[in-house]
């Protein structure tokens, strides 16, 4: 396989390259060192045509201009929503209000979404991979601890995308990290991804209040819109986390799109996903090519441990103790039927 390295703009006095890793099939994904972004995505459909699948920019300056979309971006420390602060261990952690008064969302007011990362491209046979880094200081919105966090993206020539994260402390803290690419299997110029299938092996969702923030108590999907257990139709807006079944590294989702014949599967090791279907994709920026952001042309899958889990105590909680490492993969498959 390949890796392509090349100059896609400034941030500040920084360099930001792309990096795109190309298989044996002419399928590629391209990663920026800003954000960690997934740029692109180019798979092919039932006839062999090749198509880019997820939403993004063609300058810097563009994902600058609607960070809060996280448009394809690695999201930390935390992702979704924290009510306010939290306990640890008897102490008060206060952190960062950047969406509503005692909401804090995706990190915080500058996030890993909006920070340079480190990366180290490795290609090989069967598979490249970029490993990105970035360190986070103690305490850097609210957060306890001087935080090493690692993201290998890897692309093979099974068209599988492998995202790897790691994360060394040095005090107890909270990690949930996770990644906002945006999917439309029809293509990011393509038609509204609410008529693409979806299944999510899932007995339980996260009911959201006024402030987006969930319920305490998960709610069963039987009888409801959220019941995905068997592929239908994404149909309507949604922007809730899943309570995936399960344990340990197993398929947990799959998406299918009739036109094109792409098909997504999603693999992961982690407890959850966000299911977020583009309701406010309505940014001031138009995307790659200058095709215009619509609400509910992508759909979001961003793998996670339950949203505000810190105030939550009838959950596992899932704190990362000094000197431990966070581990956690995901997968995505791509493939046509």
């Amino acid at each position: 396989m390949s890796i392509e390295k090349k100059l896609f703009g400034k941030y500040g006095y920084d360099d930001v390259y792309s990096y795109t890793m190309t298989n044996k099939n002419g399928c590629s994904v391209t990663i920026l060192s800003y954000g960690g972004i997934i740029n692109k995505i180019v798979v092919p459909d039932r006839n062999g045509k090749m198509g880019d699948i997820a939403c993004g920019f063609d300058k810097v300056e563009d994902y600058v201009a609607d960070s809060d979309s996280y448009t394809g971006a690695i999201v930390g420390r935390v992702g979704n929503r924290i009510a306010g602060n939290f306990m640890l261990d008897g102490k008060e952690i206060r952190i960062a209000d950047n969406v509503l008064p005692g909401v804090h969302m995706h990190g915080g007011n500058v996030g890993f979404n909006r920070k340079m990362w480190y990366v180290d491209p490795t290609e090989g046979e069967g598979s490249d991979s970029l490993l990105l880094r970035y360190f986070s200081p103690d305490m850097e919105e609210g957060y306890p601890g001087n935080l090493y966090v690692r993201v290998t993206y890897t692309f093979d020539d099974d068209n599988a995308l492998t995202i790897h994260y790691e994360a060394d402390t040095d005090k107890k803290t909270y990690i949930n990290l996770t990644n906002h690419v945006y999917f439309n299997l029809n293509g990011y110029d393509g038609c509204s991804a609410m008529e693409q299938e979806l299944m999510l092996n899932a007995d339980y969702y996260d009911k959201l209040d006024e402030r987006l923030v969930p319920y305490k108590e998960p709610q069963t999907v039987d009888g409801t819109v959220f019941d995905f257990r068997k592929p239908k139709k994404i149909g309507i807006g949604f922007d809730n986390n899943f309570h995936l079944n399960g344990e340990g590294f197993r398929l947990c989702g799959t998406a299918y799109d009739e036109k094109s014949g792409r098909t997504l599967e999603m693999y992961t090791d982690l407890k959850g996903v966000q299911l977020y279907t583009a309701v406010e994709m309505a940014g001031p920026v138009n995307f790659k090519g200058n095709v215009p952001q619509k609400p509910l042309y992508a759909f979001c899958l961003e793998t996670q441990n339950a949203p505000d889990l810190p105030n939550r105590p009838n959950l596992p909680q899932l704190f990362t103790e000094a000197g431990e490492t966070y581990v956690t993969t995901t997968k995505f498959v791509f493939g046509t039927k």
